[in-house]
């Protein structure tokens, strides 16, 4: 997978949710924008200062997140 190097996390941003390159616009945002049909050219004219870079990067981080695999570790 390349390097999502526009994702970022802080616990003090969005409530640690993944986001644009430290912005206060989660990869969720994105995502559900792109779910409801919106464009690139309408996102990036909704929010100036995202670039389609950084479409591209919430997208693919949303579809790795997606492949994962969350094993429940049972305590004994």
């Amino acid at each position: 997978m390349n390097e999502l190097n526009r994702i970022t996390f802080n616990p003090k941003v969005m409530g640690g949710k993944p986001c644009i390159r430290g912005l206060r616009v989660t990869v969720g945002l994105i995502v559900g924008l792109v779910a409801r049909g919106k464009s690139n050219d309408e996102i990036l004219a909704f929010y100036p200062y995202l670039e389609k870079e950084d479409i591209i990067q919430a997208l693919s981080y949303a579809a790795w997140r997606s492949e994962e695999i969350t094993i429940p570790i049972n305590p004994s």
